[in-house]
């Protein structure tokens, strides 16, 4: 069948192919999540093709900023990928019947629109908020069992204590490291180097690479490093709370920066970790005896910040700050489930009552350094239903994410009334979920 416009959403067309594509990719959805449905999958694609040009139309006219360079650089990779799978430049150009140029020039242009429409859309909910009155409002209209079960909790202290041969092990660490770039400096290639000691999986497979950011999105260490570097330079090394690590700048574009690294991490003898254990076990006995509280000997003793201001109570704060810095601060819970704990953690902890307290045990910090501590089993909450005076931030989430829901919608139904449509009569617009289309 010959291309042809099947709708048109403010001043973008939708043409046939790009409706066969968006039905291959909701066919392939449907069977990784092993569902099926009886809607036309034509339909459903047209629908999700139409919000997407609104989003879009709408970005250009509220002047919704996006990052281009970071686009270009990932339509690059994308078409690399593509020539590397199919084996050379002139199979890519026959699977799409197009030259080469052509082809990525269609893949910016498709990713810009994605680019905009996801930016229109998140600005939209960001502004949503709730007050703890709707929330109240919310919960009491719900049905109690309506809500997602709350596994059970625990609240726990901790004391951590890091090698007192650290600084040693660091050294000696970055000792290699300094060895690797002067291979690379000599002579060797990077890629090859990352390959084989690198320890963060996720790029050494790629011989170090990381996908192209702005520098914001690095650790500050390794940004300032970054920033330094022109192309194909190797730095000194530097340290993060990831591990020490080099780093090669293949390329930079405005404020996207791609480059290459290698992490290596301090590594101990087991002898060191006995140590470190041993150290742990004289500090339990100290507080075993009374002799000082957990409290006191978290503040005094501990290598943890986050929890020995806090008597030793551990929280989620650091993996907010870490994986989701816009998080609110109340956000912030001493309440930890199963699936947020260590599996070393939870084999320790589920064997202690109330009050009790474990034997020192190897561990790892969120960022994977090797630390010994000692856990203390202040509360477990049986799993239950949640309930506004225990479970407010459980309730609140979900309240807000309803209200988002429905304040999106309220938008699209707004902005469609406001905007040129037209849809191809052979399409049954009855069966779209949002009959606001059918003007």
């Amino acid at each position: 069948m010959a291309d042809k416009v099947v709708a048109v959403v403010g001043k973008s067309a939708i043409f046939y192919s790009e409706l066969v594509e968006m039905g291959e990719q909701i066919n392939t959805q449907r069977k990784k999540g092993g569902y099926t449905l009886d809607r036309d999958v034509k339909n459903e694609a047209l629908e999700r093709l139409m919000l997407q040009k609104l989003l879009y139309n709408q970005a250009l006219v509220d002047s919704v900023e996006i990052q281009y360079n970071s686009i270009e650089m990932g339509v690059s990779e994308s078409v690399q990928q593509m020539i590397t799978d199919l084996g050379s430049i002139s199979a890519v150009e026959k699977k799409f019947e197009k030259p080469i140029y052509e082809v990525k020039q269609d893949m910016i242009s498709q990713y810009e629109e994605m680019t905009y429409a996801q930016t229109m859309q998140q600005t939209i909910q960001d502004k949503v908020t709730i007050t703890p009155g709707e929330v109240s409002r919310f919960y009491k209209k719900l049905p109690k069992d309506s809500l997602p079960m709350i596994p059970e909790q625990y609240v726990y202290a901790q004391i951590t204590k890091e090698p007192a041969s650290t600084k040693e092990a660091k050294q000696r660490t970055k000792e290699t490291l300094l060895g690797l770039r002067e291979r690379i400096i000599n002579g060797t290639r990077f890629e090859v180097l990352a390959r084989m000691y690198s320890i963060d999986q996720g790029s050494a497979v790629r011989g170090g690479e990381m996908d192209p950011s702005p520098s914001s999105k690095y650790v500050k260490p390794f940004a300032q490093a970054l920033e330094k570097l022109k192309p194909n330079q190797v730095s000194e090394v530097i340290e993060t709370e990831f591990g020490l690590h080099i780093i090669q700048l293949i390329d930079k574009r405005g404020d996207i920066y791609h480059c290459r690294h290698i992490l290596i991490k301090p590594l101990f003898s087991k002898q060191e970790i006995l140590d470190t254990n041993t150290t742990l076990d004289s500090i339990a006995s100290l507080i075993k005896s009374d002799s000082i509280s957990f409290a006191s000997a978290a503040l005094e003793h501990s290598d943890d910040e986050y929890s020995k201001q806090n008597g030793g109570i551990v929280s989620n704060y650091e993996i907010l700050k870490t994986y989701f810095p816009m998080a609110r601060a109340n956000h912030t819970t001493t309440k930890i489930t199963k699936e947020d704990l260590a599996p070393v953690e939870y084999r320790e902890i589920k064997n202690l009552k109330i009050g009790e307290m474990s034997d020192s045990f190897q561990a790892q910090d969120l960022h994977g350094n090797v630390l010994s501590k000692v856990i203390k089993l202040v509360d477990i909450i049986p799993s239950h239903y949640p309930n506004l005076e225990n479970d407010y931030l459980v309730i609140e989430e979900i309240a807000l994410a309803k209200k988002k829901d429905i304040e999106f919608n309220k938008w699209i139904n707004k902005t469609i009334a406001s905007m040129y449509i037209r849809i191809d009569p052979t399409f049954d617009t009855s069966l779209f979920e949002n009959k606001s289309w059918a003007k």
